[in-house]
């Protein structure tokens, strides 16, 4: 994609840069090189390749959901402690919608 005068010009006022000539003649230079990596980029053809997550074929090992902490009526009193309001063991938090 080629970039005319007119066009830096109008790319540079919408972003409310003051370019002189020559920041101008760099930022063309810059933008052309963006604009050539971006052709190359798509011009492999990628139809017959399925998306994917990760490069290599691996899945997360699971383990079993299980409570490691005791779940005591102490231990909950205990991470309750700091809390600014605590009601019949649940933590009370302000109305953020009216």
């Amino acid at each position: 994609m080629e970039l005319s005068e007119a066009d830096l010009r109008r790319i540079a006022h919408l972003a409310r840069l003051e370019l002189g000539d020559a920041d101008l003649l760099a930022l063309h230079r810059t933008l052309t090189s963006i604009f050539n990596m971006i052709d190359d980029l798509s011009r492999p053809n990628t139809d017959d390749i399925a998306p994917m997550a990760h490069a290599q074929p691996i899945t997360l090992p699971l383990r079993d959901d299980v409570v490691n902490e005791p779940n005591t009526v102490e231990h909950r009193n205990h991470y309750q402690r700091g809390a600014p309001a605590v009601e019949k063991g649940l933590f009370l938090v302000p109305k953020v919608i009216e």
